[in-house]
This record gives structure tokens, C-alpha cells and sequence, in this order.
């Protein structure tokens, strides 16, 4: 059994967790402070990835990226790289869709923090940043959390933007969804069965692990110092 696809799917997802990570904050409490005119619209542009059939979104991404597009000639002729039909290819696809679950579950956690407490470090003198990262952030963990681990989730099972950004070529860009839907296309079901179940046990252990996570928060919570 090739384990490539287990392989270059964790580094996907976990790279792409990163990248919606900090995207995804960065957006949520700035854009939480806008006008709700502004906000509104600024919401339904980010949010389409998310109910965009993927298929859609892996054609505006191969628009964008596409070797005979602007962008992606640009950087063939000053980089002489590629930005499709490679296994980072699969980084785009994946982040572009789960960015708006980290995005939409980061600015509800942001929007419930009581602001008193940013208040109150500041007439302490602390900075911005301080509070951000100090106060701000261990309040809203819980939502931080749950985005983070719905992120991750969705772009481990990615396929339709996957497939048509990166494609599938067996130890360079193949990943669990397109390994199982390939071998299902052959008529191989045992071996694709056996990939869903690597697929749902990684995800049923990172869902475990938030639930534990959770728990243990629960109980500090409820018995400080």
C-alpha cells in the first residue's frame, strides 16, 4: 500500500491549517470592526468558497493560477515554477475553502469577547498587541479551537478544487479524497475502502482530541486557582 497519499495529504492540510490560521484571525477582528455595510459585503465575498460548488472554485483558482493566465505566466517566466498540477497546487485549493470556516467561526468567537476587558488593559497601560494575543485570543480559544479543527478537517478531505488545481498523479500529487475516487473509478473498492477508513480515523482522533481539550478547559474553568 502507497502511503504517499496519507503523506501528501497531512502536509496539505496541516500547511493550509497555518495559512487559514492567521488568515482567518487577521480577517476576522479587523473586518468584525467595520461598518455593517462594509462588513456585510466583505462577508458574502469571503464566505462564497464555502457554498460554491468546489468544482467552481478549482476553476477560478486554475484562472488565476493557469501557466497561460497573467498570474501564473508571470511567475512560470520570473520563477520558473509551476503553480498547478503539483502537489502544492493542492495548498491553494485547500486553503481557499476552509479559510471561510476559521473566518466565520474566529469572528463569532471575536464578536462575543466582552471588549471591558480590552478596556480595562488598556487604562493599564497595556499595548494592542498585548491584549490581542494575551487577553483577547485565551478568552476566544474555544471558537479559535473549533475553526482551526473544522479547517483542518475540511482540507483533508478537499477533492473537487484539489482535483482540478492539482490533478492526480500517483506519488507527486495524489491525496487521500482523489486516491479513493481514482480507485473507485477502477473498480479497485477494497483498497478505496481501506483509504476512508484512514481518512475518518484521523479525522475522528483530531475530533477527540478537541473534545478532550474542551473538557479539560471546562474543569479549569469551573475550579480557578
Amino acid at each position: 500500500m502507497d502511503w504517499y497519499p496519507l503523506y501528501n495529504s497531512l502536509r496539505i492540510a496541516l500547511i493550509s491549517s497555518v495559512i487559514v490560521f492567521f488568515a482567518g484571525i487577521g480577517a476576522a477582528y479587523y473586518i468584525a470592526k467595520l461598518h455593517p455595510v462594509l462588513k456585510g459585503f466583505l462577508d458574502v465575498v469571503l464566505t462564497l468558497p464555502l457554498v460554491l460548488p468546489p468544482t467552481v472554485v478549482g476553476y477560478f483558482l486554475l484562472v488565476l493560477f493557469g501557466p497561460k493566465r497573467p498570474f501564473g505566466a508571470w511567475f512560470l517566466e520570473h520563477f520558473n515554477t509551476r503553480l498547478v498540477m503539483t502537489w502544492y497546487s493542492g495548498i491553494f485549493a485547500a486553503s481557499v475553502v476552509a479559510f471561510p470556516l476559521m473566518y466565520r467561526t474566529a469572528r463569532g468567537a471575536f464578536e462575543s469577547f466582552d471588549e471591558t476587558l480590552a478596556y480595562s488593559g488598556q487604562t493599564l497601560g497595556l499595548g494592542n498587541v498585548y491584549i490581542f494575543w494575551r487577553i483577547r485570543m485565551p478568552a476566544c480559544r474555544q471558537g479559535i479551537l473549533a475553526g482551526t479543527v473544522l479547517a483542518f478537517a475540511r482540507a483533508l478531505g478537499e477533492y473537487g478544487a484539489t482535483s482540478m488545481i492539482a490533478g492526480y498523479t500517483p506519488g507527486r500529487t495524489a491525496t487521500i479524497s482523489t486516491t479513493v475516487y481514482q480507485l473507485w473509478r477502477t473498480d479497485n473498492d477494497a483498497l478505496a475502502f481501506r483509504w476512508v477508513l484512514v481518512n475518518v480515523v484521523i479525522s475522528a482522533v483530531v475530533l477527540l482530541a478537541v473534545n478532550l481539550l474542551e473538557r479539560r478547559d471546562r474543569k479549569q474553568g469551573g475550579h480557578p486557582g
